[in-house]
């Protein structure tokens, strides 16, 4: 009997991970409306922690690149290309903030410099390999926006 409970709790786990699969929102079919991409992409809140890992890495979002942040005080080389991101969790909305980081030139036009986290990149100058591919995936960007939210100034 105790093997029969184990894999059915092992079916239902399976099940459950395949659900959460499906409700992960594919970059093809977010729509920024009113400059707010409303719900989460993965359905589910994004970790603040693993967001802030985002931001600083310099292999995914690269966001030091661009903007200051003072909750990273500590990192070298921040930015000053964009805003600094110290209080932007106090200007904007979690939808918000989710629309910039999927498509920033929805939001504030086709001259920002700022690219898009989470459409498929075609731009020429892109590496064969990351061609045709999103630049986070949609838990970075939950997580991403999640960190943001916090950033309410210093």
């Amino acid at each position: 009997m105790r093997g029969l409970v184990a894999a059915a709790g092992a079916v239902a786990l399976v099940m459950a991970s395949v659900a959460a699969a499906a409700a992960v929102t594919a970059p093809e079919e977010v729509k920024v409306e009113d400059m707010t991409v409303a719900a989460s992409l993965t359905g589910q809140p994004g970790d603040p922690a693993k967001g802030r890992s985002v931001f600083s890495s310099r292999s995914l979002g690269n966001c030091l690149a661009c903007h200051a942040n003072a909750d990273l005080a500590n990192e070298l080389f921040q930015g000053d290309v964009g805003p600094d991101l110290t209080d932007v969790g106090g200007r904007y909305e979690p939808g918000q903030l989710r629309a910039i980081v999927v498509d920033s030139k929805q939001v504030f036009g086709e001259q920002t410099v700022m690219p898009a986290f989470y459409h498929a990149i075609t731009d020429q100058r892109v590496r064969k390999d990351l061609a045709g591919k999103p630049i986070l995936t949609a838990e970075q960007v939950e997580d991403l926006v999640a960190y943001l939210v916090t950033l309410k100034g210093k």
